[in-house]
């Protein structure tokens, strides 16, 4: 059963949190070889491809980047995606006053100047899966406002899945509420009341270094696979 606390939650490192949540994902889903494990964030990656292989399922990455306040450059008032979907805290922008026309400024600048480059850095400029008719589980290490999820499960909607899962070892439990009404499911063994930082929650937690990524996007075929669907995409065009 998933711990529902305002307790101190610590994993040992990733590797423990990742056996937890795997624990709790039913085999069930992968049954139809119709689901693929989508990472929504670095640490994401690591646990998505966890879960990919321990279900012997296809993975992927979603690429997002933060809007930052005008005057706060630690708060994140909205975030796009790689699919130029976006999602803003209205809440913020309004308590902040913060004038929409910026943070639409600001999110377009981002996808080209930012969101692009990591198309380029991580998948070598090659655009994510076509993902229409597929089961998705969104994979992220820790969720604590729930922004990045959100835009992650709108670019989901709008590629015309057929379900969406959410999954991650910790987040927040007013978040993990809200999520239950935007997907299909949410599987997290540690739902935490009065969420503090990811840190609290780790007794390890090294920052995953670019090749650590790119070995696990090798591993997986995400660059290979991508690359072939483009090409398709190409030659139907040109038939």
């Amino acid at each position: 059963m998933p711990n529902d606390s305002n307790s101190s939650i610590i994993f040992a490192d990733r590797s423990a949190a990742a056996k937890a949540l795997i624990e709790i994902i039913p085999p069930t889903l992968f049954e139809a070889m119709n689901t693929v494990v989508v990472g929504v964030s670095e640490g994401g990656v690591y646990f998505a491809d966890k879960i990919s292989k321990a279900f012997n399922a296809e993975m992927d990455i979603l690429l997002t980047e933060p809007i930052m306040a005008p005057n706060n450059s630690e708060l994140a008032i909205a975030i796009i995606s790689e699919t130029e979907d976006m999602v803003m805290n209205k809440a913020l922008i309004d308590a902040f006053e913060i004038d929409e026309d910026y943070v639409y400024n600001e999110a377009n600048r981002k996808y080209e100047e930012t969101v692009l480059s990591y198309v380029y850095k991580y998948r070598k400029g090659v655009t994510l899966r076509p993902l229409k008719g597929k089961h998705v589980i969104l994979v992220d290490e820790s969720i604590e406002t729930g922004l990045t999820m959100t835009v992650a499960l709108k670019s989901m909607i709008e590629m015309g899945v057929k379900s969406i899962y959410v999954a991650a070892p910790v987040l927040d439990q007013t978040v993990y509420d809200n999520l239950l009404n935007l997907c299909d499911g949410v599987f997290c063994p540690n739902r935490i009341r009065d969420y503090i930082s990811i840190e609290y929650y780790y007794e390890k937690l090294e920052k995953l270094d670019f090749e650590t990524l790119e070995k696990i996007i090798e591993e997986n075929g995400i660059t290979r696979i991508n690359r072939l669907r483009e090409k398709e995409k190409e030659e139907k065009i040109y038939e």
